[in-house]
């Protein structure tokens, strides 16, 4: 993560020193040799020693996510990762991009921001996954209005812990300090994931997939990093309070409850990925099931979902009642319980859910897929 926030000023403190500039014939005189009230860079808003304190305070995170192909360091102008090191022939590079939606909100207005970086990993990796590519490095981009480095390392933290989760590195970012463009204490959150498999073998296999195939659910953790918007306005309608207990979980504050961060699938599902047992995943974000499920299919398929076949987290059910949400609104805006759902042959499919039991998931069989 480079974390100047200017790297033309950077560039410009190295290349020019001031002798060098003082003494050029013709040069122009330096503004601290002529003016005392000269203008710095801080008092515009912009505090280039507190991006290099998160610099120095995220190294040990970043540390902490190295694995084969990467080393993990930060402070250059970009970072390098070695394919074959990882362990691969000929492979195609599967890229992808998120952020966390307007759950970052509810994270900032709580100052709970150790987990907002798990949701920003999680919501990038499972996208690369659900074309069967093995996540390999992790960028992040953090921009606020004035950086703060303790928040910042909060945040990262996060981020670090996610990579851990899902086996790739962190090995750069940016972080930009704008005055001006975000209110006191906020800040925003884009990530960004490369990925690979060899050739031949990214999902979804369309040619294998077969009305009768078995879909195999995932369970979600709660609402994952969508609807958001929709569950604020549920809870301002509500008159309760980010710090009062949750309706649907007495023991936790409401907004601790709703910041369960987002569930990483890699480490269960990518070794059956690479045994050619799964024929097609859908990460199930915005759009719900309804929407998600149908990108993995080619064209003559279609499927079935019976929701009574998994179990429904008790957060989606306080979120229909108390806003009036119709189950058709509830099944394209959230996940309803199922953060991925895989397409397997229906004769393997029990075996599949045992071995994704064995790794540490909630799985069973959801539906399957027809003709149409």
């Amino acid at each position: 993560m480079n974390a100047n926030p200017s790297r033309a000023g950077a560039f410009a403190a190295k290349q020019f020193p001031e002798s060098h500039l003082s003494s050029r014939p013709g040069a122009l005189p330096l503004a601290d040799e002529t003016r005392s009230n000269g203008l710095t860079y801080a008092e515009a808003g912009v505090d280039i020693d507190a991006g290099d304190a998160l610099v120095e305070a995220i190294k040990p995170l970043a540390k902490s996510t190295a694995r084969p192909g990467a080393e993990a360091a930060l402070g250059g102008f970009g970072g390098a990762f070695d394919l074959k090191a990882a362990g691969y022939d000929d492979p195609i590079l599967v890229s992808g991009t998120d952020g966390v939606g307007t759950k970052l909100r509810l994270a900032i207005d709580t100052d709970r921001l150790e987990t907002v970086g798990i949701d920003l990993v999680a919501m990038c990796v499972n996208d690369v996954l659900a074309q069967g590519a093995e996540p390999l490095f992790f960028l992040d981009y953090f921009a606020t209005g004035k950086l703060s480095p303790e928040a910042g390392a909060r945040v990262v933290e996060g981020v670090a812990a996610g990579c851990r989760e899902a086996g790739c590195a962190l090995i750069g970012g940016e972080t930009a300090e704008m005055p001006g463009m975000y209110a006191a204490g906020d800040f925003d959150l884009a990530g960004f994931v490369v990925g690979a498999a060899e050739r031949g073998r990214l999902l979804p296999r369309e040619a294998d997939m077969a009305p009768g195939d078995a879909l195999i659910g995932l369970a979600s953790s709660g609402p994952h990093s969508n609807g958001y918007s929709l569950i604020r306005r549920i809870v301002e309608r509500a008159g309760l309070g980010w710090e009062g207990p949750a309706p649907f979980a007495p023991e936790r504050p409401l907004g601790e409850a709703l910041l369960e961060p987002t569930r990483i699938y890699v480490k269960a599902l990518l070794p059956l990925v690479r045994e050619g047992r799964i024929k097609g995943l859908a990460h199930v974000t915005g759009g719900g099931i309804t929407e998600n499920t149908p990108r993995m299919l080619p064209d003559g398929l279609d499927f079935s979902v019976d929701y009574g076949s998994f179990e429904r987290p008790a957060v989606f059910d306080w979120l229909a009642e108390a806003g009036g949400v119709s189950e058709a609104e509830m099944r394209r805006t959230f996940n309803c319980g199922l953060g991925m759902i895989a397409a397997v042959a229906a004769g393997d499919a029990d075996a599949m859910v045992d071995a994704l039991t064995a790794a540490g998931e909630t799985a069973a069989v959801v539906g399957e897929l027809k003709a149409g």
